[in-house]
C-alpha cells in the first residue's frame, strides 16, 4: 500500500497529462456466471511450469516439495494461523512463497495485504450486474482463444475509455471479474495471462492515474506473477513520454512489457484462426 501511495505522489502531475495506463475491461461471459473461490485463482495445482517463460528474474520457481520448501511452508503456515483476515489454503500459500522466493516473512506480509484487500474491497461479492453498464462499452474483453503459449488473453481497447466516465471503484470491480475469469480458464500447464493494450488512437483523455496505481497493486500484490506479458500495440508518440516516466517505477517488472505493431502481434502470438478480430487488419 505504501508503494502505491508513493507511486501516486511521484507521477501524478505527469500522468495526468499523458497517462500510461488505462482503465478498460469488458465482460464476454454471462453476467450470471458463478465465480470461483479465490483460492483457486492463486494456486494452480495442475502444473508448476509455464509454457511461455517470463523474463529472467520474473520466473516462478517450481514447487518440488524439497526440504527447504517444506520448512518455508511450515514457517508461513505458523505465521498465517493468527491472521485476522482469513486463512488461505495451502496451495495459495505455496504460490506466494514461490513469488517471494521462499521468504516466509515476505510471503506472510503479502498474503495479509491480499486478504485484507479482498475483505475491504468485498472482492468475493462482486457480480456482473454491478459493472454491466461499463462492461457494455467494449473497453476490453477476455478473448475466446488462448495465445500460442496457451495463455488466456485479455484485450484492452484504450481509445474507448474516457477517464472519469465511470467510477474508479466500478472499473476496479470490472478488472477483478475479468482477471479472475481469465485465471479460471488457465489450461493444463499454464499459470499466467497475456494482457494486450490496443493503443491505436490513444489520447490524453484515455489515461487514468488512479487505475494505473490499482493495476500496479493487482499484479504485484493481489495476483502476483499472474501477468505473463503485456503488449502495447501501435503506441502513438503521445504515449512514449508517459511510459518513459512510468517504466522506472515498475523496476524489473518493466521487462514484461513489449511494444509491437499489429503484424508482429499476429505473427508471434496467434495463429490466423485465433488472432482477435481487432488485430486482423493493420
Amino acid at each position: 500500500m505504501a508503494a502505491s501511495a508513493a507511486f501516486g505522489r511521484t507521477c501524478q502531475s505527469a500522468l495526468l497529462r499523458e497517462s500510461v495506463c488505462q482503465r478498460p475491461f469488458r465482460n464476454v461471459a454471462s453476467k450470471h456466471a458463478t465465480r470461483p473461490a479465490f483460492q483457486r485463482l492463486y494456486s494452480p495445482t495442475r502444473c508448476q511450469q509455464t509454457t511461455a517463460a517470463p523474463p529472467a528474474g520474473l520466473q516462478m520457481p517450481p514447487w518440488t516439495n524439497s526440504d527447504q520448501q517444506a520448512k518455508a511452508l511450515k514457517h508461513l503456515q505458523d505465521k498465517m494461523a493468527t491472521c485476522s483476515y482469513g486463512q488461505p489454503d495451502e496451495d495459495t500459500q505455496k504460490w506466494f512463497l514461490r513469488d517471494r522466493k521462499l521468504d516466509a516473512d515476505e510471503a506472510a506480509q503479502k498474503l495479509t495485504d491480499m486478504l485484507k484487500w479482498r475483505q475491504d474491497f468485498q472482492a468475493d461479492s462482486i457480480t456482473w450486474d454491478m459493472v454491466a453498464k461499463e462492461a457494455e462499452t467494449g473497453k476490453a474483453y477476455l478473448h475466446e482463444y488462448k495465445d500460442v503459449s496457451g495463455q488466456p488473453v485479455i484485450v484492452i481497447r484504450s481509445s474507448l475509455h474516457v477517464t472519469g466516465e465511470y467510477s474508479l471503484d466500478d472499473s476496479k470491480r470490472l478488472c477483478v471479474l475479468i482477471l479472475e475469469k481469465a485465471l479460471k480458464q488457465l489450461p493444463e500447464g499454464q499459470e499466467t495471462v497475456l494482457g494486450i493494450f490496443d493503443l491505436k488512437g490513444f489520447k490524453q483523455k484515455n489515461g487514468d492515474l488512479g487505475f494505473a496505481a490499482f493495476l500496479r497493486d493487482i499484479f504485484f500484490t493481489y495476483y502476483p506473477k499472474r501477468l505473463g506479458q503485456v503488449l502495447f500495440v501501435d503506441a502513438p508518440w503521445i504515449f512514449q513520454p508517459s511510459w518513459n516516466l512510468f517504466k522506472p517505477l515498475l523496476g524489473k517488472y518493466a521487462g514484461l512489457v513489449a511494444f509491437v505493431n499489429r503484424e508482429e502481434l499476429r505473427d508471434n502470438y496467434f495463429t490466423p484462426q485465433t488472432v482477435p478480430d481487432d488485430f486482423k487488419q493493420n
